[in-house]
């Protein structure tokens, strides 16, 4: 499956202050579902390194008015990319289907009760410290062994607050508090974190790894980004987390159908 991102912040890495109006989320979420995305990710607050945390009703004034559109015009599986309740509250009354917590469900603990009330498919996600300084010198003893555990840990939590069964998704978090090299290694050893057994979200989109990597800035990631997320679809990702859908869904599709060739 892919996940089309669409950020309705001024900040983010990528694409921040493109979609910040209203009209044009709107119409790019739209896009995005003809190009083939099979679910749309709203985000209200940038989780970039070095962001600082948004406000609560900003927050809530970016994402509600545009998924509460998208979800008259379309019915396209919609998630909220949020680490706060209260907006994941009022995004699930505007419409939204999905929760994506970038902290793995532990910012805020009254997740676990939104979780219970609406019964809520939910992406966990592994990060190391807080936006603005997880990449001040991020270390791990055993990396692969700690994501393993942090997402074993909320996955559970996920299922025990009625998650439905197989509505859990499990995220390494690529550059989340992660070197370049942490990145490389996670993408590698993809089939590890497959092995937990829920299906495995991959993120790669023109992230600052592939910059370290092959010295590129953000608007030259595309081939590199298209690499990775074929890369994390024969390492055993089940769905993957991309800007550009258009040339994604083709690049995982056919990734997609190498790894499910006969032997």
């Amino acid at each position: 499956m892919l996940v089309g991102i669409l950020n309705v912040t001024p900040d983010s890495f990528s694409d921040g202050g493109l979609y910040l109006e209203p009209d044009r989320a709107v119409r790019r979420a739209l896009e995005m579902a003809d190009e083939g995305a099979d679910v749309i990710d709203v985000g209200g607050e940038s989780t970039r390194p070095g962001s600082l945390p948004v406000a609560t009703g900003e927050e809530l004034g970016r994402v509600v008015p545009v998924i509460e559109a998208v979800r008259r015009r379309s019915d396209i599986p919609i998630s909220i990319d949020t680490t706060k309740a209260e907006v994941a509250r009022a995004a699930v009354d505007a419409g939204a289907d999905m929760l994506n917590d970038t902290s793995g469900l532990t910012r805020d603990p009254e997740m676990l009760n939104v979780l219970r009330h609406n019964k809520l498919p939910v992406i966990i996600m592994h990060s190391k410290g807080e936006p603005a300084k997880m990449q001040d010198d991020p270390r791990y003893d055993d990396l692969i062994g700690e994501i393993s555990d942090f997402l074993r840990a909320g996955a559970e939590a996920a299922l025990a607050a009625g998650a439905p069964p197989g509505g859990v998704v499990v995220d390494p978090g690529i550059g989340f508090g992660k070197t370049a090299e942490h990145n490389l290694t996670i993408l590698k050893r993809l089939p590890e974190l497959a092995a937990l057994g829920y299906p495995l979200l991959v993120g790669p989109s023109r992230k600052s790894f592939i910059g370290a990597a092959l010295g590129l800035e953000v608007d030259q990631r595309l081939e590199s980004t298209l690499a990775a997320a074929a890369i994390a679809v024969a390492n055993g990702a089940s769905l993957v987390r991309l800007h550009d859908v258009k040339q994604g869904r083709r690049a995982v599709d056919l990734a997609a159908k190498i790894r499910g060739a006969s032997d």
